[in-house]
């Protein structure tokens, strides 16, 4: 292998929640390394029309693929759809997919309990357990990749000393971080690698509706002082999915402009 340049020609990658925000970050930086892509989204209207457009960009073969990757039955029908759509050439998943209900512990449900963990967890486990049985029964390797987040080592302020209430979104990102390492330690005698990139702040629709006070005041406390863009949370990803990264397993990777030192 000479160069360090990365490339997807002729193979799939497949993205969950591929349509916004981080996850269509994901889905043109792989498709720019010259991926194949399969997008997994759950209800967006637009998804299809922004996923074709991907593919023209760059021109790959793109298709957008509607499934909750909370049903298993769908999920797995779903994965052996992309599999014969795309001649057997998945060799990556970023299971993206997330979701998040901000209110007081005090006023928390089972339905919001089950609302993240069907997503952030099941749903992560639901994608992979898919692929990996895939590439297990006809003995192939491939990558995951999962998204979690910084969140999953801390409890991000809203202001000074007052906590982010998202309790549920933590604890999920704190647990998919080490279902990945579980995962990893039973899939690598399989040549499966299983790893996390764990972002920091994201400028995204998400974070855009947030009170510009609690943007400034998480900036600030950021060693780089700024959000980052979805475009720099991709290149962890391509390169772990990459075969630059075949020794790479079981790691969580922080891209967060530095929050974690402080």
């Amino acid at each position: 292998m000479s160069g360090f340049n990365i490339s997807f020609k002729d193979k799939c990658i497949v993205v969950t929640g591929g349509n916004r925000g981080i996850g269509y970050a994901f889905t043109r930086a792989v498709a720019n390394a010259g991926a194949n892509v399969a997008v997994i989204y759950r209800s967006a209207k637009d998804a299809e029309q922004v996923t074709q457009e991907v593919g023209k960009e760059f021109g790959v073969k793109t298709k957008a693929y509607k499934c909750d990757v909370s049903d298993t039955d769908l999920v797995n029908k779903t994965m052996k759809q992309i599999d014969s759509d795309f001649g057997g050439s998945v060799v990556g998943l970023i299971a993206n997919a997330g979701v998040s209900v901000v209110k007081p512990a005090l006023e928390l449900s089972h339905d919001d309990f089950q609302k993240v963990y069907d997503v952030n967890v099941f749903g992560v486990f639901n994608t992979a357990r898919a692929i990996a049985k895939h590439w297990i029964d006809t003995k192939k390797q491939g990558s995951i990749v999962v998204t979690s987040s910084m969140s999953s080592q801390i409890i991000n302020q809203s202001a000074l000393n007052t906590p982010l209430t998202q309790v549920f979104y933590n604890s999920s990102k704190a647990a998919v971080s080490n279902l990945v390492k579980g995962l990893a330690s039973e899939w690598a005698p399989h040549g499966i690698r299983v790893n996390t990139v764990s972002p920091g702040y994201v400028n995204t629709d998400q974070t855009s509706h947030m009170d510009k006070k609690v943007r400034d005041h998480q900036a600030n406390n950021i060693p780089l002082k700024r959000f980052a863009e979805p475009h720099e949370m991709t290149g962890q990803a391509v390169l772990l999915l990459s075969d630059h990264a075949t020794y790479m397993t079981g790691q969580e990777y922080f891209v967060d402009g530095g929050q974690l030192i402080w």
